[in-house]
């Protein structure tokens, strides 16, 4: 693309009062209206004094700045611009809403989950897609958890210190749900100190994440599988997600045990398994690959009390061990890698090598973790840290939102990040007419996306959908 130089004189002027840059927050925040977030804020949140007052507007501000890209406080005077006032009643200056975050105790961060938790259901209820039920044969509903790191700077930041990453920052500690056929939503978070180690609360926040998950559409008897990484490999985190009626897929760390029982697997059990270079033979009709996996019956805390031992399989997965040792006689652990996850899950849904695969995609949330760092949560806009929770909260509210208006609107947006689904459909440049007592939005012509803009505006003022009582 050049710039075209006819005419040759080119200036600009900040003088329409009309146009807006952000269109696509029109549908999406009458989609937040109907899914019942203003009355939820406003009924749930208790802050004190003045600034608590109008909780509900207030909130409603903050989730529609993240969900146009405020990264900051500051950034939600966007909103504030030309025919906005025209779309839009009480958005707020970015003081009054700092000034609203910083009255936030850890009680009213609790309030937040609450009201995040009742918003992402309502959201399901709206957009069906969101998060589909599964048929009754294809297995399990996955909750996946996992904490990260949000680097911040500067020694004012409450909880702020290094943790396991080096990293100087806070701890945020997400819990997302997703299906085989549906991107993930989040649904339980927390924001911890920076040196806090990964599986701090994490019992509680399993416990909260399947109870939400349960009351989600059609998900309330649906098998649920809890998957994480090492790091929530105890008994807090499995006994929180066992007792709430879940099935886990965790990655056992390397003991002394889980070392001796790897050592018991029969070499007869290998059984090849499409990996990284797999060749799949149409002759013989397997896989031609490096990786093999194997299962044995294994319990868990096998050295504690009856009541907290966890009975399960020991899935491992073998790779030849490509870095040379100087060893005489070389053993085992010598000539492959082992990555052995311990499950519960039912044999006739998951076996060994569905056991595998199924945990490998637990990756999926680190998709999640680093499309939030790509918008609200490139900061942590505060130096209080209940502020700073609330944030992370309301950042994942406009997430949920910003998923939700992508489900509507369909196609490749079904499954896009936030990103893309913003780019598309929510920061479009339109001109606010009036036209027979009607407002009209003007966008671009020629826009590539015009059909899913349609499609969410058609859905977002179209009736509510009933929802059963």
């Amino acid at each position: 693309m050049q710039l075209s130089h006819t005419p040759a004189a080119l200036s600009i002027s900040f003088d329409d009062p009309t146009l807006v840059s952000s269109a696509g927050l029109v549908p999406v925040m009458r989609l937040a209206d109907t899914a019942g977030l203003s009355a939820l804020a406003q009924h749930r949140l208790t802050v004190a004094g003045d600034k608590g007052a109008n909780a509900g507007a207030k909130i409603t501000s903050l989730v529609a700045g993240m969900v146009a890209g405020a990264d900051s406080i500051d950034d939600m005077d966007q909103l504030r611009h030309g025919g906005m006032h025209r779309l839009f009643t009480r958005i707020y200056a970015p003081s009054t809403l700092g000034s609203f975050l910083r009255a936030f105790t850890f009680g009213h961060v609790r309030q937040l989950d609450a009201v995040a938790s009742r918003f992402l259901t309502s959201l399901a209820d709206q957009a069906p897609a969101l998060v589909p039920a599964p048929a009754a044969t294809s297995g399990y509903v996955f909750v996946d958890v996992d904490d990260t790191i949000i680097e911040v700077y500067g020694h004012q930041k409450q909880g702020a210190s290094f943790g396991y990453s080096g990293i100087r920052g806070l701890n945020a500690l997400l819990a997302t749900v997703t299906t085989r056929t549906s991107a993930p939503v989040v649904v339980a978070q927390r924001l911890r100190r920076g040196s806090c180690g990964s599986p701090r609360g994490a019992g509680r926040l399993i416990a909260d994440a399947i109870t939400t998950t349960r009351r989600l559409p059609g998900l309330q008897h649906q098998k649920i599988l809890v998957r994480a990484d090492s790091a929530f490999y105890g008994r807090s985190s499995i006994h929180a997600a066992r007792t709430a009626g879940a099935d886990v897929s965790i990655t056992a760390r390397m003991t002394r045990n889980i070392r001796h029982a790897i050592t018991t697997i029969p070499d007869t059990s290998w059984e090849t398994i499409e990996y990284t270079d797999a060749l799949f033979d149409e002759d013989t009709q397997t896989w031609i690959s490096s990786a093999e996996v194997a299962e044995i019956p294994f319990t868990a805390f096998a050295s504690k009390p009856e009541a907290d031992q966890v009975p399960g399989r020991l899935v491992v997965r073998r790779i030849p061990e490509l870095n040379k040792r100087d060893v005489d006689q070389p053993g085992l652990f010598d000539l492959h890698r082992f990555h052995a996850v311990f499950t519960t899950a039912d044999p006739d849904l998951l076996d060994t090598v569905a056991a595998d695969k199924t945990h490998r995609q637990h990756a999926v949330i680190e998709q999640v973790n680093a499309d939030l760092k790509n918008s609200a949560l490139a900061h942590m806009p505060s130096g209080v840290f209940t502020a700073n929770a609330a944030w992370l909260v309301l950042a994942v509210m406009a997430f949920n939102l910003t998923r939700a208006a992508g489900t509507i609107a369909a196609g490749a947006l079904a499954r896009a990040t936030t990103a893309t689904i913003r780019r598309q459909v929510i920061t479009v440049a339109a001109r606010v007419a009036r036209r027979s007592r009607r407002l009209v939005l003007h966008l671009p012509e020629g826009w590539k996306w015009e059909v899913q803009c349609t499609r969410l505006f058609t859905h977002a003022h179209s009736p509510p959908v009933a929802v059963p009582a």
